[in-house]
């Protein structure tokens, strides 16, 4: 059994920047990085509202410069995934990838949340190429083109009003013939001259070539099938909080984010820490995750000193 002061799960933003700052703090950090070293911040290519970075910035370049800022402070950055945990007394006990038994005094749960996508071939192709789902992220990037946004809820119609104030034209494809937004949300998706709503529509195929995404091929509830020119394919159908293997012992809400008390990064457990995507449904930006994993950090090495 290999004890631990602070043990991160998860290499994202949030991760990398709470292993920052609990290294400084003398507390000798151990971070798994999980399936996806970076996180889901790699599945975009250039960021441009990072904060420090006049130019802009490639995704894999910040995390890879977060990760060894990290390393180079001390932190113990490791590849594979957590597997299991146990919380129910302190120390906690986690199973690492390949057997690696841990017995941690503090928690940090950096695990992020994945975007929910359709599940096509060709959404999985162009992923990076003009599929995206983060108008925030990606948006600048289609300003004066055309884009499609595919949801119902809040969530799309907000990355189709974003959308709308850079591109020239946002199609925004619905599966039903209703929107599951709040109302006054669908008052002002419905008022932007630029946003065409195609209802009772399902998408069949994204559409591209070796250049990225042209459009896509939509199929009518009716049969018809049909397609647009796009330069930009958004997916806003939702996000799942990677929880479940801390659901046990953290509360959650009804849709998985683990809750923490205010603006703190505390959760029910006394000495367990969440921090970016997996407890923020709002805003789910790097910098929002930094931010709450540098929160994190600051809160474990509190608790360590009582």
């Amino acid at each position: 059994m290999e004890p631990i002061k602070c043990l991160i799960v998860g290499g994202g933003p949030a991760g990398y920047t709470a292993a920052i700052y609990a290294a400084r703090a003398g507390l000798s950090p151990v971070l798994y990085e999980g399936d996806v070293p970076g996180g889901q911040l790699t599945t975009t290519t250039r960021i441009e509202n990072y904060p420090g970075f006049a130019d802009g910035i490639d995704a894999n370049a910040l995390m890879a410069a977060m990760r060894a800022q990290a390393v180079g402070l001390g932190a113990d950055i490791r590849s594979g995934a957590v597997e299991a945990a146990d919380l129910s007394a302190r120390p906690f006990r986690c199973l690492a990838a390949g057997g690696q038994q841990l017995e941690t005094e503090t928690l940090i749960i950096a695990t992020g949340a994945t975007a929910r996508y359709l599940g096509l071939p060709s959404e999985t192709r162009f992923r990076g190429m003009g599929v995206s789902a983060c108008a925030t992220c990606d948006g600048f990037f289609y300003r004066k083109k055309d884009v499609a946004v595919v949801g119902g809820g809040d969530t799309a119609c907000e990355e189709a009003s974003y959308l709308a104030s850079l591109c020239r034209k946002v199609y925004l494809v619905v599966r039903r013939d209703v929107l599951r937004a709040s109302e006054a949300m669908q008052a002002r998706i419905k008022a932007l001259p630029n946003v065409e709503i195609l209802w009772n529509c399902n998408t069949q195929e994204v559409l591209g070539d070796a250049s990225g995404v042209t459009g896509v091929r939509l199929a009518r509830n009716d049969g018809a099938v049909f397609d647009i020119s796009v330069d930009g394919f958004f997916v806003a159908i939702g996000h799942h909080p990677v929880s479940e293997l801390f659901a046990p012992w953290v509360e959650t809400d009804e849709a998985g984010y683990i809750r923490t008390d205010g603006v703190s990064s505390r959760t029910n457990v006394p000495g367990v820490f969440a921090a970016g995507d997996v407890q923020d449904p709002r805003y789910r930006q790097a910098i929002t995750a930094a931010a709450s994993g540098c929160r994190a950090a600051l809160d474990a090495e509190k608790f360590l000193k009582g």
